[in-house]
């Protein structure tokens, strides 16, 4: 692990305080802007329903987001990683195959939230603008401050934390004194901590349940806060959450303390887009105001954007998710960025905003993907805090509250679904589909593909070697193998140096890619098989190293052609007079589905499309980062289900 990554994760430096202020409270920084506009929504300003709505958002900030988040789910790390993925491989060591399910569920809809997130807050800040321009039309406005986001996403987090960091301590400080200023006025607005008031809008008050569904949109960050973990390190998020929550609750408050003044309105007659963010600020300072939360919601879609890059970084390590491109644009460890994803993420933002148009209609969609997350977490997190052996008698009431809590989240968000809460459970069922077509398909493949003993074939490879009978393939043949045990090679591999066309070559070399369960390590080891004739090599890495095989392999020989282990000049005598390094060839062998299959309906359901997204994804010579000029590819027929004996009968 590099020493700027070991900083990361283990002191605390006002730098990682900075920069865990500006890429992961953005989300539920952010709320604010829209959580009490939606509690009261075209109702009539009612005290009870705003002191009970500021209780419940309260409490579910405290319970929701501080103790299960902040203090117990960021323990739950996978060597500094978070995020549901990074939990799954944890508690993976338990052998329980359906934890598989939840895995996929809160992963897929963790996604899907981010595709809504980024919209809602945009919209809600630039929303701002209708206080002067009431007629204004917004959508180009967001489409176009989206786009910026996106694009900036390439230059990696360091950059982004830089610019954004600043920004939002700004946008904090003002949350907090903007609240200070209303609750002087009416400082009795904080009996609303006394959760009386909460029990009392659920059980009294015949909307109130469903109130819930508004005060849910507070602790939406929550699960992308512990999916940025691996970008900025536990004690920093820590320790950064008291100053973020101070501001959140005094804004809240504030907010409350303005509406209980005017109880017995609407917020639509009080003017400022009838929204009481914008309300409970002075006149002078609206467009300053404006400017400010339109640059804390762009900033706020960051957080579940770099999110969405971990996760289907880990996704991809657990055979979730077919290959794609990742970039590592800083040196800093931790630091990612997938262009297909970025974009992708992109589209889908820009659908949301065209299909919702304005902010008030996308929060019926918001949160019902990431309530199903929460669950998902929490039933994971049960299982890690039995496999830490953590007492009963406090394990058994923690996930019991929590899973209450949540479900009740659930069912008064299901009341959104027909209200635009179906777009991001399509999204969410679209990724489910991907990710158990892809998990599906590798273990089918896995099950059916043959090994043999490298043992059994020596001797006929060394033979092959020294048999001048047959052209020279190659100085150096190179086949990537899947065998995780050295003495072990697929039949394929086999079969391709001896059948499909006799490849000789004066060394074999076998490389094994092992991605661990930890995020930084490179390591490697070679298994000399025959000596200057068959060699293993298998590398270590770390899920968040980039495999570049080319210059590994490279460093590799280099290694042992110091230390005297092998000869790599060329066999061709005048090459080998002069000195010259011999060829090098990589043969990567790719399946298809042969015709051959006598499949049942589901698998023929799941490698159908399983091969369908293969096209789609990265080729496997980009994916270890291969020159495609020393590549050769060749293609095996896969059959799962030889059919029977046909039964040809013979004539004379």
């Amino acid at each position: 692990m590099s020493a700027s990554h070991k900083n990361l994760h283990s002191k605390l430096t006002l730098g990682g305080l900075l920069i865990t202020l500006g890429i992961i409270y953005g989300d539920i920084g952010t709320s604010p802007l829209y959580v009490m506009k939606a509690i009261l929504g075209k109702h009539i300003i009612d005290a009870d329903i705003v002191l009970g709505g500021i209780s419940c958002v309260f409490w579910t900030l405290t319970l929701q987001t501080t103790i299960k988040y902040v203090l117990i789910t960021l323990s739950a790390d996978n060597h500094g990683e978070g995020g549901i993925f990074a939990l799954y491989a944890l508690v993976k060591k338990t052998k329980i195959k359906w934890l598989i399910v939840p895995a996929i569920i809160g992963g897929s809809a963790l996604l899907a939230d981010g595709i809504i997130t980024p919209p809602i807050s945009v919209s809600s800040a630039v929303e701002g603008i209708k206080t002067y321009y009431p007629e204004i039309n917004t959508v180009p406005i967001v489409i176009a401050i989206l786009f910026v986001l996106f694009t900036i996403q390439q230059f990696g987090t360091k950059l982004v934390g830089k610019f954004f960091a600043p920004m939002m301590l700004i946008w904090f400080t003002m949350l907090g004194v903007l609240g200070v200023i209303q609750i002087v006025h009416h400082p009795e607005v904080f009996k609303a901590i006394n959760p009386y008031y909460a029990y009392h809008l659920l059980s009294i008050h015949p909307d109130g349940f469903f109130v819930l569904g508004f005060v849910f949109l507070c602790t939406t960050g929550a699960e992308a806060l512990y999916s940025d973990m691996g970008h900025c390190g536990r004690k920093n998020i820590r320790i950064s959450w008291i100053f973020v929550k101070s501001a959140l609750v005094l804004n809240y408050f504030g907010q409350a303390a303005f509406l209980i003044h005017h109880e017995g309105q609407t917020l639509q007659g009080l003017g400022g887009n009838g929204n009481p963010f914008y309300l409970i600020m002075a006149d002078w300072f609206q467009p300053i105001g404006i400017v400010i939360a339109t640059l804390a919601a762009v900033i706020a879609s960051q957080a579940l954007i770099s999110g969405s890059f971990t996760l289907i970084n880990e996704a991809m390590r657990l055979n979730f998710w077919p290959k794609v491109k990742i970039k590592y644009p800083t040196e800093l460890k931790g630091q990612l960025y997938i262009p297909s994803i970025n974009w992708l993420l992109f589209i889908g933002c820009v659908g949301i905003v065209l299909h919702f148009e304005e902010s008030g209609k996308m929060e019926h969609a918001y949160g019902l993907a990431i309530i199903l997350c929460m669950i998902m977490t929490t039933i994971l997190l049960n299982f890690y805090l039995i496999m830490k052996r953590v007492k009963l008698y406090f394990m058994v009431p923690l996930i019991t509250i929590y899973l209450a809590i949540e479900i009740s989240f659930l069912i008064a968000n299901v009341t959104k679904f027909a209200e635009g809460g179906y777009v991001t459970l399509i999204i969410a069922a679209v990724l489910i589909s991907i990710m158990t077509i892809w998990f599906l398909a590798k273990k089918i493949n896995k099950n059916y593909t043959k090994v043999i003993k490298i043992e059994d074939y020596k001797k006929v490879l060394m033979e092959l070697s020294e048999d001048l009978s047959i052209p020279k393939y190659a100085t150096h043949l190179v086949y990537m193998t899947n065998a995780s045990r050295v003495d072990e090679l697929e039949e394929k591999v086999i079969y391709s140096i001896l059948q499909k066309r006799p490849k000789r070559a004066d060394i074999y070399w076998f490389v094994h890619v092992n991605i661990l369960t930890e995020p930084y390590k490179t390591q490697y080891k070679v298994t000399e098989i025959a000596k200057d004739d068959i060699y293993r090599v298998d590398f270590n890495l770390g899920f968040r190293e980039p495999t570049k095989i080319n210059l590994m392999f490279r460093e590799v020989i280099r290694d042992m052609v110091k230390k005297g282990e092998v000869d790599i000049t060329s066999r061709y005598e005048s090459l080998n007079k002069n000195n010259i390094i011999g060829d090098f060839k990589f043969v990567l062998s790719e399946k298809f589905l042969s015709n051959d299959n006598d499949l049942r309906w589901h698998e023929n359901i799941i490698m159908n499309s399983y091969f369908f997204i293969k096209k789609l994804s990265l080729s496997e010579e980009r994916a270890f980062g291969l020159d495609s000029s020393s590549v050769k590819i060749e293609k095996f027929p896969m059959v799962l289900h030889a059919p029977e004996n046909i039964g040809l009968t013979r004539v004379h």
